[in-house]
């Protein structure tokens, strides 16, 4: 890919820091906004940095005065709205304005967590058994849901409003649990099956050939003696509440056949999902070897200490090859020849 490609670097303006708006400095390790503009900048390009806020007219002419080459588009929300995420991606595509990561139907589809279940279902996936719970109507599941549930917000994503009590074992806890999640995210909540299983985190790369990367896995130090059994909000962010329950984010040793059954499975949900560029599949692998697909990941992070660029490390491709093979993997689906 030939240097000096002028890429604009789309983030939430809360991510820019008023004491370094074009992040020329060092930063913190753990920033992906740094990390991916670091080796934007490594890598030869001309990088320009546009905060987004809620107002699309300023989105518009700031783009169409600094004409990128492509944009990296690291935003996660519009008007502090996630559910508007794929908005983003659709003024993009109006605007005939290369991007990195998925479109506006990809960021659509995952976002609901039910809709996107009821395609991977459509499609012989299998996912936990799951119950939608509206505002305002009666918190009720299927008596062919087993407890215990999980129950989440049906359109948040990095584990937000999931909690050790998420995990409900009766129609109280459920009720309870429920009203928690419609009072303070105003939105459904989603009640699936907890599926006992090894956690695993698969990434993929490209579009037409994917490459899948090694898995990661999360395991549960101390789960017998009290400590979590899922990713809850605290355990993925609170550094000393995951050395405190011995939790370890680490790579899945897996069977050559469950590997290749693994890969194969996360393959068609990426393509079905219409994930583009770079994804994540969240996964359980259950002591007979069945697969669930808890969730998917349009766009994820991708700082140098996420999971995707762990993986792309483990498989032999650095950070800056791995920010390089994303745009590079934008630029052909517009037909740039590189």
């Amino acid at each position: 890919m030939r240097k000096n490609l002028a890429v604009t670097v789309m983030v939430d303006s809360p991510c820019i820091p008023q004491e370094d708006p074009e992040f020329a400095k060092r930063g913190p390790s753990d920033s992906t906004e740094y990390n991916v503009i670091r080796a934007l900048r490594w890598l030869g390009h001309r990088v320009r940095i546009l905060g987004v806020g809620n107002d699309v007219a300023a989105i518009i002419a700031a783009l169409t005065e600094q004409q990128p080459d492509v944009v990296f588009n690291l935003t996660e929300q519009f008007g502090d709205d996630r559910q508007k995420d794929s908005n983003i991606a659709a003024l993009l595509e109006m605007m005939a304005v290369p991007f990195t990561g998925s479109g506006a139907l990809g960021l659509t589809l995952c976002r609901s967590k039910a809709l996107c279940k009821q395609l991977l279902v459509a499609h012989r996936l299998r996912v936990p058994g799951y119950a939608v719970l509206p505002p305002g109507a009666a918190a009720l599941v299927p008596r062919s849901l087993k407890y215990p549930l999980v129950v989440k917000p049906l359109y948040e994503d990095g584990s937000d409003g999931i909690a050790n009590a998420s995990l409900v074992r009766s129609e109280n806890e459920l009720r309870e649990r429920a009203a928690m999640v419609h009072e303070r995210f105003q939105q459904p909540a989603i009640a699936e099956e907890y599926i006992e299983g090894r956690e695993l985190y698969v990434s993929v790369l490209g579009n037409g050939r994917l490459t899948v990367l090694p898995p990661r896995e999360l395991t549960f130090g101390n789960s017998d003696n009290g400590g979590p059994v899922m990713a809850t909000y605290r355990l993925k962010w609170d550094k000393a509440y995951q050395e405190k329950w011995k939790i370890k984010f680490g790579f899945g040793d897996l069977e050559p056949s469950v590997d290749q059954q693994v890969a194969r499975l996360c393959k068609k949900a990426y393509r079905l999902l219409q994930i583009r560029d770079y994804g994540r599949l969240d996964l359980r692998l259950t002591d007979n070897n069945m697969v669930y697909i808890l969730e998917a990941n349009p766009n994820p992070n991708i700082g140098r200490d996420d999971e995707l660029a762990q993986s792309a490390s483990k498989a032999g491709i650095g950070y800056a090859a791995l920010i390089s093979r994303i745009v590079r993997f934008a630029l052909r689906r517009y037909g740039t020849v590189l």
